[in-house]
């Protein structure tokens, strides 16, 4: 299925996902990797990519839909998300295996823009919210140097187990990490504590806020494209 953003593909794997995907207008030599928050899908971020306008300086998009699940918070609803979710506030726990199976997920994809071509410095992550905490867990554990990761209106998931099984190769990852003010879904100050166990860690965050809720901003969007055009050396 095409249409003028790229085309809907299903990486043939045991963790495969459909994913919609933005190729560059000129010969691919950076990925983003694009997760969406809890509820929507690969095409939540779409208009954002076409606000970056990227695609003609080599940069390809890759934006998976998540597999539907139980959300414990949402009534046990199925809906579209990387991990179930038992409480906004954590305090009822993580779901480890959730988590640890879209890490699984993402290294796939990951893996696979590598045997497209696409060295592994050259890929970065990003997620909104539930994605964001998904790329955050995986960039610190992947085993290859990742370009950065993009963290938006998120949190660090699985902290205490981050610096155990952290890659070597993660030290001072460049880490992009953005929030709203106004965020009464993932509090500001619980973002502003993964910004300090991440920091803990090694990693480079170059850290950012916004008066907006729970969203993405036009200003965000704007810093986003600095960050990408300095990381992937466009």
């Amino acid at each position: 299925m095409l249409s003028e953003w790229g085309a809907i593909f299903l990486m043939s794997s045991d963790f495969s996902l459909h994913c919609v995907e933005i190729d560059a207008t000129a010969e691919p030599t950076g990925t983003v990797i694009w997760l969406h928050g809890l509820g929507a899908d690969g095409n939540d971020f779409v208009p954002v990519v076409h606000e970056l306008g990227l695609r003609d300086r080599g940069v390809r998009f890759v934006l998976p839909h998540a597999p539907f699940r139980r959300i414990t918070i949402n009534g046990g609803a199925m809906m579209s998300g990387w991990y179930d979710i038992y409480a906004l506030d954590g305090s009822r726990g993580e779901d480890a295996v959730g988590i640890r199976e879209s890490e699984a997920q993402l290294q796939d994809l990951i893996d696979a823009e590598i045997a497209r071509g696409v060295p592994a410095e050259r890929i970065v992550l990003a997620g909104f919210s539930q994605g964001g905490a998904v790329v955050l867990h995986t960039a610190l554990r992947y085993p290859e140097r990742l370009a950065g990761v993009m963290a938006l209106s998120t949190y660090l998931p699985l902290a205490e187990t981050s610096a155990d099984e952290r890659s070597a190769s993660s030290l001072d990852l460049p880490i992009f990490q953005a929030h709203g003010l106004e965020d009464g879904v993932i509090l500001p100050e619980i973002a502003a504590r993964s910004r300090l166990a991440l920091e803990a860690l090694g990693c480079a965050v170059e850290w950012h806020e916004y008066p907006m809720p729970h969203s993405v901003s036009m200003d965000e969007i704007g810093d986003i494209r600095d960050w990408l055009t300095q990381v992937l050396a466009l």
